[in-house]
């Protein structure tokens, strides 16, 4: 009796089973999955979705919101729109000033991460062991495991009047009292490079680790050096890293706003702080805020489009 139990109970479908044997969702299954087609456009429904809603729905609605005359619009009216508050910025001199600030330290910054941090990827990528470079990738990530604000709180400690730098020159003598290095550009440069060093790493690495090594070895069989490899091998073969890195690091670096909060000073002051001014005061300066965060989102878009097809260009020359 409990062996004929046990098989009955063994027999019974269980529920995908029994769905796949009910009418209506077999149905369904067949007009979904009829073609190839129309299984990749239901598989791309819920990552559409996700984009728009996750990261376009909020960008529109900051440029529906520069759009407007006051915000929250007043109820049972009729909502208006403007462009006073785009003109703005291009009437007032003082907002000229962090913008150009802020685009020309970006791009300092970028350029600087990128010779920094070139030379850390090329020597993961080349000289160290296959077997250890996820190793060494992961000491270099341990820092990323924690906030931007912790990593911050680390700099300045670090960089205080009794931070570890300023003990260290002391201890050497270079110096008989702490540098102020705190609140100013070189503090709020440290910061960011601090903050941005491992998005310029990783395109940098997947680059150079994809070039057979026997390009070089053919190189220096045929009489060229070190400096003639780099420029005519290593570099050019590395562009497409090159340009994914300083397109992340400058993006981040015009939007990055607690860095220059807690490290920089008055003459450091960069757009992003600007923007956030207007949305710490009453709601009928938002529309000036969401209008200076889209005139800074489109301003680096543009910059970056124009650098990544500068560097796409370069690239294909090198492959011809």
């Amino acid at each position: 009796m409990t062996l004929s139990n046990t098989s009955g109970k063994a027999d019974r479908p269980g529920f995908w089973g029994r769905l796949s044997g009910f009418g209506p969702y077999t149905a369904l299954t067949e007009v979904l999955f009829a073609s190839p087609r129309r299984q990749f456009l239901v598989l791309l429904i819920l990552p559409v979705i996700w984009v728009f809603v996750t990261h376009l729905g909020p960008i529109l609605q900051m440029l529906n919101v520069s759009l407007l005359t006051n915000y929250p619009p007043s109820p049972n009216k009729v909502p208006s729109y403007t462009l006073e508050h785009y003109g703005k910025f291009f009437t007032e001199g003082i907002f000229i000033t962090p913008f150009i600030r802020t685009m020309v330290f970006s791009t300092v910054l970028t350029l600087t991460t990128l010779i920094i941090m070139y030379p850390v990827a090329y020597f993961l990528a080349r000289h160290v062991p296959r077997n250890r470079q996820i190793l060494f990738l992961m000491l270099l990530l341990i820092p990323f495991w924690v906030g931007e604000v912790v990593r911050i709180f680390a700099m300045m400690i670090l960089l205080g009047n009794n931070g570890a730098l300023n003990l260290a020159l002391q201890w050497l003598g270079l110096t008989e009292r702490p540098i102020p290095f705190m609140y100013t550009g070189f503090s709020l440069s440290a910061g960011i490079i601090y903050l941005t060093a491992l998005y310029m790493l990783m395109p940098l690495y997947s680059a150079l680790e994809k070039i057979p090594a026997n390009f070089s070895e053919a190189a220096a069989d045929l009489g060229a050096g070190p400096w003639t490899r780099f420029r005519r091998i290593t570099l050019p073969l590395s562009l497409e890293g090159v340009s994914s890195g300083c397109t992340l690091v400058f993006l981040i670096s015009t939007g990055v706003y607690a860095t220059p909060v807690l490290l920089g000073g008055p003459s450091t002051t960069l757009f992003s702080e600007v923007i956030a001014g207007f949305f710490h005061v009453a709601g009928d300066q938002w529309p000036v805020g969401a209008a200076f965060a889209v005139i800074m989102l489109l301003s680096a878009l543009a910059i970056t489009g124009a650098f990544t097809q500068l560097m796409a260009h370069l690239a294909a020359k090198v492959k011809k």
